[in-house]
């Protein structure tokens, strides 16, 4: 296994920079580590909580021969994609439309007491930014949107219309540490029209100086992204829950990009620990090497974290 694991590796540091611009290609983050750290039984099953465009779910059936690969995602575009890049795999999987915090039903659903092992590979996508028409991305002008499921829940444009601008200066605060979260939050508000990606840019403007307005654009677009889809949410309530579809010997796999997803990934594992649940495999957060930074950027943010279950 690691020898397939080296060799897969090395050609993913072969991958120019300019490659990665391209929508066609999604390269997963710190895949070796992940594959390392799953420490894959030819006849386990796993669960990748996140799907996204399967780089990661890949390169897990790549080292399964009688087990089963299970893969979720909340996005149906990605799911889509997903599906056409397997649809001619004789490796047995499993791709639903749901969110990772539900994995139990989704065990429960095919008959599957426990797993070998599951992934989570937190945030939002490459394919999401780049081509989901959706808003995730202040750089294009697309409709405010921000779902991960645009079957459920109220898009970007209603949620900051309902939203007073208190709250709207809390979520902004506590989401991305914006020094003038009250001063953008009051300015969206007094914008009449929030429809687009850029009606909420122009709010932003009038109360940002020009040098400082494309990483306060991110910063606010992160923050009501995380508020739209109840990330933070969904994360703990899957963290109270998890354990329960995993067997002893079992390994999780968690990569987190914002400080807030790995400070609950952190103490959610901490806690776990203390009560003789776990076993943590990395002391502190493993990081993407050099390397893998230059070829993907948006890798590094990227913290893993990996336990085994006793």
């Amino acid at each position: 296994m690691m020898s397939t694991m080296n060799l897969q590796t090395k050609s993913l540091f072969n991958v120019k920079k300019s490659d990665f611009k391209s929508k066609e290609l999604h390269v997963p983050v710190m895949l070796k580590e992940v594959i390392e750290y799953l420490n894959i039984k030819e006849n386990g099953i796993y669960v990748d909580g996140t799907l996204g465009s399967g780089g990661h779910s890949e390169e897990i059936l790549s080292n399964i021969s009688q087990g089963k690969l299970i893969g979720l995602d909340r996005d149906a575009e990605a799911l889509k994609t997903s599906k056409k890049r397997f649809s001619a795999s004789a490796y047995p999987i499993i791709l639903e439309k749901e969110s990772y915090h539900n994995y139990l039903n989704v065990l429960k659903k095919n008959k599957i007491k426990n797993a070998d092992g599951i992934l989570l590979d937190l945030g939002l996508s490459a394919m999401q930014l780049l081509s989901s028409n959706r808003g995730f991305s202040f750089k294009k002008n697309e409709k405010l949107d921000m779902r991960f499921d645009i079957d459920n829940g109220i898009n970007a444009s209603r949620f900051l219309h309902q939203t007073s601008q208190q709250d709207l200066a809390r979520i902004i605060k506590r989401y991305s540490d914006e020094r003038f979260s009250s001063k953008i939050s009051k300015a969206i508000k007094a914008k009449e029209s929030l429809k687009t990606t850029f009606d909420l840019k122009n709010a932003i403007d009038k109360v940002t100086p020009k040098h400082k307005r494309s990483k306060t654009y991110a910063r606010v677009f992160q923050s009501i992204r995380i508020a739209v889809n109840e990330e933070l949410q969904k994360l703990k309530e899957f963290f109270s829950l998890f354990l329960y579809g995993l067997k002893a010997g079992s390994r999780a796999v968690f990569i987190s990009y914002h400080s807030i997803e790995d400070r609950i990934v952190k103490h959610s594992l901490k806690g776990l620990k203390n009560d003789g649940k776990i076993k943590i495999l990395t002391k502190k957060p493993i990081l993407p090497q050099r390397k893998e930074i230059i070829i993907n950027p948006k890798s590094r943010s990227a913290k893993l974290r990996a336990i085994e279950v006793l």
